[in-house]
């Protein structure tokens, strides 16, 4: 699930206004490469949308199917906000579709008789007597 935690106005090449919204996934756990130290943090992604901006500030805080996630991309450079660093990187985050597609469980063909041993039992004797205790009976 991902939140809408904010929307933005943008204008196209032919000067028409748009709103994009601001999603944002789970929090997550990152170990910082030069710390060492863990910190938590959240994905965010921006979204296209057809909404005006009265419907857009209604959307804030609305929950939606789907993942925020990390996709591959020709290198760019960002500046780090905080501290001025510019960084070169190679991927954006991006809103996805949770995969509707479970993955399937197979099922075992066996039964339980397959794993009780008839070690002295004759095999005429019910399945129901046989148990998984040495007297017959079943103990807790």
């Amino acid at each position: 699930m991902v939140k809408v935690v904010n929307y933005q106005k943008r204008v196209t090449e032919q000067g028409k206004e748009f709103f994009v919204l601001e999603v944002q996934g789970g929090v997550e756990m990152v170990k910082s490469q030069e710390t060492n130290k863990f910190y938590l943090t959240a994905r965010r992604a921006l979204v296209p949308s057809t909404f005006d901006e009265m419907t857009c500030k209604a959307l804030i805080g609305t929950d939606l199917p789907g993942v925020v996630g990390k996709v591959a991309c020709e290198p760019y450079e960002y500046t780090i906000k905080d501290t001025g660093e510019i960084i070169t990187l190679n991927h954006r985050y991006e809103y996805t579709e949770e995969s509707e597609v479970k993955p399937e469980v197979e099922m075992s063909k066996a039964k339980i008789e397959d794993f009780i041993t008839t070690d002295g039992i004759t095999e005429n004797v019910p399945v129901s007597v046989k148990s998984f205790s040495e007297n017959g009976s079943l103990v807790h």
